[in-house]
């Protein structure tokens, strides 16, 4: 079982522009190629930000069409990191959470039942995983294009230290790279 964070970024580093568009990545040629579903098999348990969320909801028109959610996560639990209230989505089998990720961790491994646990973003909540030591894997599909600025990939200082490249493969456009993330020093 790792903790996994399996995301898209720019060269640069970002994970969204400044207004939490991802119009940059879907204009990459190739794209939809990337085996997410593979991906996903292997994964038991999932958590997002409020951020992230709210982009589903929008994006996807999940609380109206809900088989958008449904259909590629199916009932596979989500805790979703909010400090505020959020609609749920029909169907969807969500734990709505605040605080310390060390307990919530602590649930998502049990839910997961040996499979992985899956950190969507965005990236401070996953630096908070990786603050506590709780973070095995970042998997990288780095996209041929340059934001500037927006929301950082994982605004923390990880040194290579604790990084270690186990993998570099070429999928279209992405250059897919996987780190190793040992514990904190």
């Amino acid at each position: 079982m790792k903790t996994q964070y399996y995301t898209a970024t720019t060269i640069d580093g970002y994970i969204a522009d400044e207004t939490n568009s991802l119009d940059w990545l879907f204009e990459v040629e190739g794209g939809d190629e990337h085996p997410f579903g593979e991906f996903f098999a292997g994964v038991g348990a999932f958590a997002m930000g409020a951020t992230t969320y709210e982009w589903v909801l929008a994006h996807e028109n999940a609380l109206e069409e809900p088989e958008k959610w449904l259909s590629p996560y199916g009932d596979t639990p989500a805790w979703i990191f909010t400090h505020r209230e959020l609609p749920r989505i029909p169907g969807a089998k969500l734990t709505f959470v605040r605080g310390e990720v060390a307990p919530v961790h602590r649930e998502m491994v049990a839910a997961a039942a040996g499979k992985n646990v899956w950190l969507v973003g965005g990236g401070e909540l996953v630096g908070s995983f990786a603050d506590a030591g709780l973070l095995d894997e970042l998997f990288l599909g780095v996209a041929p294009a340059t934001l500037g600025s927006g929301a950082p990939l994982l605004p923390r200082r990880l040194t290579s230290k604790r990084l270690t490249l186990t993998s570099v493969s070429r999928l279209g456009q992405f250059a897919n790279l996987t780190y190793r993330v040992g514990p904190p020093a």
